[in-house]
């Protein structure tokens, strides 16, 4: 399948742009000056969020770790812009608007490509937006009762199947299907699902196979995540094995990699008989080996692999950029951390959060494998978990709403969550693109003139460029004028 992708990659072309006629000059020079007030929108947005995959500082128990990851594990990725697309149109009270509609490409840290189909119309796309392999219970996909039909989309259509003279005859499309009219009527389809909207493709060919793939779907479950560490954080004594930790993974194997300063602190990671392992497959379990004389501390193990992230993994964006669903992947690097703490005596805290959007925030799941209860704060709350409970609070948020909270607990232990909760699509009807900064904005219908670039991420610079750009369009408009009338010859 993935020789069809990477063709798909090479190509690279892109259907149903607009028509924008202007001189380079003007043009050039807006583009420029739009991308800096963006970029500096988007790093604002990115100091404001730690990434949530992994992350996790070593330190002594009791102490501080900051960025705690959220006990997910798998691709992490940074969009790339949408590439094979056509146009929907969306009908809603407001009137009519054009959208491009189409697979994205992201590029995969460590290795990899991916190809993603959006399942967010309504919500911006940040350029470079940094992204990770996320359950669906994390995203909206989590409250949505048709997810398992848009899993069936994705697996009957463009780029699954890439045959699309097949596909056409499957769907009853009458004429040729374009990888074009493919990815918008797959995205169409897919959006009729993820966001309850009413919207056609433009292409007849591209809303005949839209049509015949919402008709068809039915539901499939959740694919397996590429790769976890289950649970993210484990806690015991020194002298101890400290675990287990179930590897969780689609790949053939995964590769360990011990704490750093292992070889001084004696930390080991072990299977069951004791024995050291620098790798393990599927449901295989490993400890964290801590020396009988190791003083209070902790420590991380990380797993990696190589392997196609299964169709139908959501991936989700702590800059608030719209949620994507996966339709191809490359073989590409997978990752995931546990980490682990150690005391002599008193309580073992072991914590690590995950977004729940059933219960519209984020689960925090303590643990305390001591013989003393563990009493902590939590946003103002206090909470203690007995010797070997473990328990799960949640802590509600608005839509949309950044997160930055701290657990404190005794002896000066402090644990930070940061992120930002994104489980709804917008009922309301779209005010900005929902597209890329590089992409096409939607436009009324019959309305070219009032096309412009697309406006996800701009700031109060965006009237000053606009108008910046006119004045340099007629600036150089003027200056070819002049230039013609110099050349001219007298008499003529």
């Amino acid at each position: 399948m993935f020789a069809s992708l990477s063709a798909v990659f090479a190509r690279r072309r892109g259907a149903a742009r607009f028509a924008v006629t202007t001189l380079a000059t003007g043009l050039v020079t807006a583009s420029a000056l739009a991308g800096a007030g963006r970029a500096a929108a988007d790093e604002t947005t990115r100091s404001q969020a730690l990434s949530q995959t992994g992350s996790q500082a070593e330190g002594q128990a009791g102490g501080q770790v900051e960025g705690q990851a959220e006990g997910q594990g798998g691709a992490a990725a940074t969009i790339a812009g949408l590439k094979t697309y056509g146009t929907a149109v969306i009908h809603g009270a407001a009137g009519e608007q054009q959208v491009s509609a189409g697979l994205f490409e992201m590029s995969v840290e460590g290795g990899g490509m991916l190809q993603t189909y959006c399942v967010d119309l309504h919500n911006p796309t940040q350029r470079d937006a940094k992204y990770h392999e996320t359950p669906w219970s994390g995203t909206s996909l989590g409250v949505n009762k048709d997810a398992g039909k848009i899993r069936w989309i994705l697996q009957n259509s463009y780029p699954q199947v890439n045959d699309l003279a097949a596909l056409a005859r499957k769907a009853g499309v009458r004429g040729a299907l374009t990888e074009q009219d493919a990815a918008a009527g797959t995205q169409v389809a897919i959006w009729r699902y993820s966001d309850d909207v009413a919207v056609d493709a433009l292409d007849p060919q591209a809303e005949q196979l839209a049509d015949y793939l919402q008709k068809s779907a039915r539901a499939l479950a959740e694919p397996r995540a590429s790769l976890t560490l289950d649970p993210p954080a484990v806690s015991g004594r020194p002298g101890e094995r400290i675990g287990p930790v179930t590897v969780r993974t689609t790949a053939g194997g995964v590769t360990l990699t011990p704490p750093t300063d292992a070889a001084t602190t004696g930390v080991r990671i072990v299977d069951r008989r004791g024995e050291e392992v620098t790798s393990a497959s599927d449901g295989g379990q490993v400890f964290f080996e801590v020396p009988e004389d190791a003083p209070a501390g902790s420590a991380a193990l990380t797993a990696q692999a190589s392997t196609t992230v299964p169709v139908g993994r959501a991936f989700a964006s702590e800059s608030r950029s719209q949620t994507q669903i996966l339709a191809g992947s490359s073989e590409s690097t997978v990752s995931a951390t546990a980490g682990a703490a150690w005391a002599a005596e008193g309580p073992l805290p072991a914590l690590s959060a995950a977004k729940n959007c059933a219960e519209g925030g984020v689960d925090v799941i303590a643990s305390n494998k001591g013989d003393e209860p563990f009493t902590f704060d939590l946003v103002g709350l206090e909470h203690t978990i007995a010797p070997g409970e473990t328990r799960t609070i949640t802590v509600p948020l608005g839509e949309d709403q950044a997160y930055d909270f701290t657990v404190h607990g005794p002896g000066g232990f402090t644990q930070r969550f940061t992120g930002m909760l994104d489980c709804r699509t917008q009922a309301a009807e779209p005010a900005t693109s929902t597209q890329t900064l590089t992409e096409p904005s939607p436009a009324a219908l019959g309305s070219a003139a009032d096309t412009n670039l697309a406006e996800t991420g701009s700031s109060g610079l965006t009237p000053l460029i606009g108008g910046m750009a006119v004045v340099l369009v007629l600036i150089g408009g003027a200056t070819l004028i002049v230039l013609r009338r110099r050349e001219t010859p007298a008499g003529d």
